[in-house]
């Protein structure tokens, strides 16, 4: 029982590890921050970038407490699920001035959780839950000398092995009597006692080589904003979590399948999407007509056009995917 129960657990591992999301937070004019999730602080050395991974739960409650003390500080509960799809995944925040001056942490992008991130080098990254990395320090070379020693002797052709009481002495000699080639080559136990060796006399030439290695400390922080999918002018991030669902229910409370659609058509006059909220108010409609006139509409108002092939798959007949593709790449 007791193995039964293990190999469940361990079988459950992987599946366990997955169940968990991440939160990227940057700021867009350069504005060096710390950032405090659910009252523990995440960077221990001011940053422009931070992305922290590990996260279980579906919300935190974050703050952004800025070096420049004049900028005051910025809350907000922050979500880790992707609106559209409800499952965990990257979420990116970003801080920027409004027309007003004021600084505001937005919703920016939600991306699928990495299975193995790669960080680009200067991104700053923490693991919720483990001591946040060390500040920045200036970067300390190690040298490491390796020495080799090569020895050539005149000897007869032949090999010779002797062994003693307290260890071991090997020669090999292997020799060429036209070319006078020789190689010896001698292994030696350091900690035996006493060893019992041959002496031969030889005419010696040793030539000793070294290899030098360096290995640099460096502390990886992030000061640029992450590279993102170029969206089309006025759309710079999607509606945040609590927008969509709120737009979600007015679309789906409409009684006529023409009436859901000219709603979802007018939020969307005056917001921005995600591919994956596209695919997600798609899946509101009854009709596939109703579905295609919609995906036409929310093209140009969505912020990663470079996933829109994803919204194909709501489609049931394949006519309707070559309609979609048509009208995107303007045939």
């Amino acid at each position: 029982m007791r193995k039964t129960l293990l190999l469940l657990t361990l079988g459950l591992l992987p599946l366990l590890s997955f169940a968990q999301g991440c939160i990227t937070i940057f700021s867009e004019d350069g504005d060096r921050f710390f950032l405090v999730l659910n009252g523990v602080q995440q960077n221990t050395a001011a940053q422009t970038n931070v992305h922290v991974d590990g996260l279980m739960n579906d919300y935190y409650s974050a703050k952004v407490i800025f070096e420049d003390k004049t900028k005051g500080e910025l809350s907000k509960n922050v979500p880790v699920k992707d609106a559209g799809s409800g499952q965990f995944a990257d979420m990116t925040f970003k801080i920027k001035k409004t027309k007003d001056g004021e600084l505001k942490m937005r919703f920016f992008s939600s991306t699928p959780v990495p299975v193995a991130y790669n960080p680009p080098p200067d991104m700053y990254v923490v693991h919720y839950g483990q001591p946040a990395p060390q500040a920045a320090a200036p970067a300390n070379t190690v040298t490491q000398t390796t020495s080799y020693s090569t020895t050539t002797t005149s000897a007869q052709p032949g090999m010779s092995v002797n062994v003693g009481a307290g260890g071991m002495n090997m020669n090999v000699n292997v020799g060429d009597a036209a070319n006078s080639m020789r190689m010896n080559v001698n292994v030696n136990d350091p900690n035996a006692a006493q060893a019992t060796s041959t002496t031969t006399t030889t005419t010696t030439t040793s030539t000793s080589y070294s290899t030098t290695s360096s290995s640099t400390d460096v502390n990886s922080g992030y000061s640029a904003a992450p590279a993102q999918q170029a969206a089309p002018a006025g759309c710079g991030y999607p509606m945040d979590w609590q927008s969509f669902n709120d737009a979600k229910k007015s679309i789906s409370g409409a009684t006529f399948e023409d009436t859901k659609l000219s709603t979802a058509k007018t939020i969307l006059s005056s917001n921005c999407v995600s591919t994956d909220q596209v695919i997600a108010i798609c899946k509101l409609f009854t009709y596939e007509q109703s579905k295609l006139d919609f995906a036409k509409f929310a093209y140009s108002k969505t912020t990663d056009p470079g996933n829109y092939f994803k919204v194909g798959n709501v489609f049931t007949y394949d006519a309707s995917k070559t309609e979609l593709n048509s009208f995107i790449s303007g045939n």
